[in-house]
């Protein structure tokens, strides 16, 4: 694996153990010390997702323009400036405040993906890409598993706006590290040197459609299309596990802080020690395939959840198991999800198709927390709740088995 990777899945350790001090807490906040509804808190969460997903097509097309390597620095250098910003007005309690600093901390963190992707894209290829993309998913989750748990330890002790202040300096500190380490990748060098489309095809780097041209290929990948929107379907079930999970965990059954950050770190703990030999064990199988038996995976953990919340049967320890079947299910997910769009990528469009799929698929996760509130609120019972969010998961699956599968080449959406 390239040192450049290595690097990369390192700096992630210490930027996602900043990021889940606070960032998966959040929800409660609004929840617990500004009091708001749960259908009012979904609204306000998809409308911090607004502005991000109208951004995340451009990321990718910038990071075709501008540079992966300079994208997502930059990005990565905002994103921490914002979490300084967020502790403020936390300490302000100022809905309007925060609101507009988790939507700058998840605008610049959708900058930043696609530039990720496409310069893990550009050092792999093949199978090495799939674990390329893997390596750094176990670095951010390492991270995860050590925030969350420190998070909700240090929430109980010190509150919100100190832990917030904590998470930007430790972002600051992920971002200088790999600014003094990443080196450019081939593509960078190939653009700063005028290289042309051949060459680029040929040693990992490109030459620059225009907009239009990236917008006309993929218009007309309907397969890529169709793909997207099988993840859009799905991720109105899976992006459930990011924000109505913890706020049901912990609201409506009243789990505390701590035994959530506990079970977020469990969930962190599976993907790093299972994710690369799930991967490994991948290899060969269709891309399309894992992701239906990923978004399966999260079907069948919301509905036991719905059945434990219904009949208050071992509440916590059936969390813990309920966490671990989620986190088969993300890591599932997560290899064709980070591997598949540059797989059907042309090489110079690997960050367009990036973001393409981040955008469309997040129209899923925008709206998730608008169901996810209704549903709370449609319905006391906790298995009415989690069965009607986990209806979408099987339209995505339809979609992906019997229209996405035959249309893909096999080299394509082989892991």
């Amino acid at each position: 694996m390239d040192r450049n990777v290595r690097w990369l899945g390192f700096g992630a350790v210490v930027r996602a153990t900043g990021v889940s001090l606070v960032l998966p807490f959040l929800i409660l906040y609004l929840r617990n010390v500004l009091g708001i509804g749960y259908v009012e808190i979904g609204l306000l969460i998809a409308l911090t997702g607004v502005v991000p997903l109208l951004v995340v097509p451009f990321a990718g097309v910038l990071a075709d323009r501008i540079g992966r390597r300079p994208v997502f620095l930059t990005s990565l250098a905002a994103e921490a400036a914002s979490f300084l910003g967020l502790a403020y007005f936390l300490e302000a309690r100022s809905l309007l405040g925060v609101l507009a600093l988790a939507t700058s901390v998840q605008i610049v963190g959708t900058i930043a993906a696609p530039a990720i992707s496409a310069y893990v894209a550009d050092f792999t290829r093949g199978s090495e890409r799939t674990m390329g993309f893997t390596w750094t998913r176990i670095g951010w989750n390492i991270g995860f598993t050590v925030g969350v748990f420190a998070g909700g330890v240090l929430l109980g002790l010190v509150g919100f706006v100190e832990v917030a202040l904590y998470a930007g300096l430790v972002l600051l500190g992920s971002t200088t590290l790999l600014a003094l380490a990443l080196d450019a990748s081939p593509y960078d060098r190939a653009r700063r040197s005028g290289a042309s489309a051949r060459a680029v095809e040929a040693a990992a780097a490109t030459g620059r459609p225009s907009l239009r041209e990236s917008a006309r290929i993929l218009v007309r990948d309907r397969p890529f299309l169709a793909l997207c929107g099988a993840a859009a379907l799905a991720q109105l079930t899976v992006a459930q596990w990011n924000t109505i999970f913890p706020l049901y965990v912990n609201s409506v059954l009243g789990i505390p802080y701590a035994i959530l950050g506990a079970g977020l770190a469990l969930n962190g703990l599976v993907v790093v020690f299972g994710q690369a030999p799930m991967t490994q064990a991948s290899f060969g199988h269709r891309h399309t395939t894992l992701f239906v038996a990923g978004t399966a995976a999260y079907a069948v953990g919301f509905l036991v959840f719905g059945a434990v919340g219904q009949f208050a049967f071992f509440l916590i320890p059936s969390f813990f198991v309920v966490v671990f079947v989620l986190t088969i299910g993300e890591n599932l997910t997560s290899i064709p999800s980070t591997t598949l769009p540059s797989n059907l990528a042309p090489p110079s469009d690997i960050g367009a198709y990036n973001g393409a799929f981040f955008a469309v698929s997040g129209i899923g996760t925008l709206l998730a927390p608008v169901l996810g509130g209704l549903a709370i609120a449609a319905t006391a019972s906790p298995l009415g709740v989690w069965t009607i969010l986990v209806a979408p998961a099987l339209p995505a699956a339809v979609i992906l088995a019997l229209f996405v599968t035959p249309r893909l080449a096999a080299e394509a959406n082989r892991a």
